[in-house]
Order: structure tokens, then C-alpha cells, then sequence
């Protein structure tokens, strides 16, 4: 890894998902260095180049399109590399022809001796987490997914709307898969120190209303990508968040996806819970005291995904890593 006098990410697909992360990081001044790492070189050399007038007004961040071998000395490689979700397509449905993207790049990381935080945006997160991890054996606290971080983000902006609050004091988190099984963990939410169902029953949503907005928040990608094609600049800002965690050994708690050992009564699955993330990558899980409706729900999509994973692994020649 890098020392802490030069932090150091690695991006890994610069799509517009890449793209949009790079210009989170450069105009957040989080990293020393961001590197490009893309399959059309001219699209990564062209970014970085854009990206550097962008230097003088925020933050003298060195940036660079470059090749696997810059990965051996990062604090972060951040992976957006992928097929892209079409209009109508389920992210599950992604998982066979990006699994076999995720092992070639691994490897490739891996090969330059990188001993860093893995980061991943591409879908479906949470069983393309799972696969780093057991492709690249690294210690699963250093594999991190962004899991359900835009969701929730997701569903405190729709709460706030509604309340007419300021989204950052709504303290609720998107729980399990990124994508149709995920659920709100409205037992566990906050605002202003009051429980979340309280507070929202006292101010006039009923309990039909919040998982309504549940609803909207699953459907929310789905809706962009139907209106602009794709999804990039909230999960750009997540990923950027959680960088600032780990590059700043800040101990913050945020939703991402995890490797669970036991907590929620799972074992051997990335899901999206909180976490504490620190230099690291993955202190602690905080496993939520879930009601029954919510712990229905994560069994459910923990089986979800389970089965996926299993089909998606096998399909793309993977098997001997499953369940590794």
C-alpha cells in the first residue's frame, strides 16, 4: 500500500459511472493520485486530461490513465468495469457476463503484488463483492462493495422530501441486495433522535406511505435509466464517500456491502448492512436489531442471491471459487 503522505486510487473502468467517480475524487481533492485504468486507452487518456484542468480550482491531485502495473502501490483500487444495465434489465441478470470480467481484472491486480482495499461499483454488487474476494483471497474485510449506499441515500432523500427535511437527518438505511429484494430498515431509522416510525406517523405518513416510498426507492434506477440510460452520479458520489472513509481512517459508519460471518444469522454472503469502515476497509458490521417483517426480508434476499450467485458462478466457469 501507499504511505499516508501519498494516497493513491486506481480506477478500474472508465464509463460513465468511472468517469463520474474520477470527477468526485478530483473535486473532493481526496487522493494525491488517481490513476485510469481503461480498456480504450484513448477514453482514459482523454479523461485524465480533462480531469487535470480541474486541478487548479479544487485540489493538486496528480492524475493519469495508466495500466494494471500502477496498482501494485495503491491504497485503492475502485472497479466500475462492466456490462451496463439496459432499460428493463434486473442487475441480476448482468451477473454471467461480468463475473467473467471481474476474474480477468482480479487477476490482473493481484498479479502486481497490490495489497490495498478492493472498492466495487459494478452489478450486481453484492455477488460481484462476493467473487472478488474469493478470486483475488484476500481477507474479506478488505473487499468492500457499495452495496446499498444509494439506496438509502435513496430513501432519505424521498423521506426528506416528504417531511420537508434535510435528507442528511434522516438517519434510515436500504438493507441486503442492491437491486429488487432489498428493504428499508424503518425499525432501526432516526430523525432527530426520535425513532423514525414515530416521528413520520406524527407528522402524517402512514406506514401504507413509507413502504411505498420503499417501492419507489427499488424502482429508482430504473426509472433514470429509462429516462438518461444510466445511473452515475449518486453511486459516483457514494463511492467517493466511502473512499474519503478509508483514505482518512475515519471510522464512519456507512451502508455498504459486507461480508457477513454470522451476523443477521448469515454466513459466507456480501450483503448491504452498515458498517464501520476505517484504513482497513471493513472494522465492523453493525448488525441492526431488525423487526420480524425486515428479518423476513433479509432471508429472502440473502436466498436470492445465494441462488444467483451459485447459477451466475457456474455458468461463467467460477465454480471452484464458490463457496470457497
Amino acid at each position: 500500500m501507499a504511505t499516508e503522505e501519498h494516497q493513491k486510487v486506481v480506477l478500474i473502468g472508465d464509463g460513465v459511472v468511472g468517469s463520474a467517480y474520477a470527477f468526485s475524487v478530483i473535486q473532493q481533492g481526496l487522493a494525491e493520485e488517481l490513476v485510469i485504468i481503461n480498456k480504450s486507452n484513448e477514453r482514459s487518456v482523454g479523461d485524465a486530461l480533462d480531469l487535470e484542468d480541474a486541478t487548479p480550482f479544487t485540489a493538486p491531485v496528480k492524475v493519469k490513465a495508466g495500466s494494471y502495473q500502477d496498482c501494485k502501490d495503491a491504497d485503492i483500487v475502485t472497479i466500475c468495469a462492466g456490462a451496463a444495465q439496459k432499460p428493463g434489465e434486473t442487475r441480476l441478470k448482468l451477473v454471467e457476463r461480468n463475473l467473467k470480467i471481474m476474474k480477468e481484472i482480479v487477476q490482473e491486480v493481484v498479479n502486481t503484488g497490490f495489497n490495498g482495499i478492493f472498492l466495487i461499483a459494478a452489478n450486481p454488487v453484492d455477488i460481484l463483492t462476493y467473487a472478488v474476494q474469493k478470486i483475488s483471497g484476500f481477507p474479506a474485510h478488505k473487499v468492500i462493495g457499495s452495496g446499498t449506499s444509494l439506496d438509502s441515500a435513496r430513501l432519505r432523500v424521498a423521506i426528506g422530501k416528504k417531511l420537508a427535511i434535510d435528507p442528511r437527518d434522516v438517519h434510515v438505511d436500504m438493507l441486503a441486495e442492491h437491486g429488487d429484494s432489498e428493504f428499508a430498515a424503518y425499525s432501526c431509522g432516526t430523525i432527530g433522535g426520535t425513532p423514525l416510525m414515530d416521528y413520520v406517523l406524527a407528522n402524517g405518513l402512514t406506514k401504507q406511505e413509507l413502504l411505498k416510498l420503499e417501492e419507489q426507492v427499488r424502482n429508482k434506477a430504473y426509472e433514470i435509466i429509462n429516462r438518461k440510460g444510466a445511473t452515475y452520479y449518486g453511486v459516483a458520489t457514494a463511492l467517493a464517500r466511502i473512499t474519503k472513509a478509508i483514505l482518512y481512517d475515519q471510522n464512519t459508519v456507512l451502508p455498504v456491502s459486507a461480508y457477513l460471518d454470522g451476523e443477521y444469522r448469515e454466513k459466507d454472503i456480501y450483503l448491504g448492512t452498515p458498517a464501520v469502515i476505517d484504513k482497513d476497509g471493513i472494522q465492523k458490521v453493525v448488525e441492526l436489531p431488525l423487526d420480524s417483517r425486515e428479518q423476513e426480508a433479509l432471508i429472502n434476499s440473502a436466498s436470492v442471491l445465494r441462488e444467483t450467485t451459485a447459477n451466475g458462478m457456474t455458468k461463467a466457469g467460477l465454480l471452484n471459487y464458490l463457496w470457497k
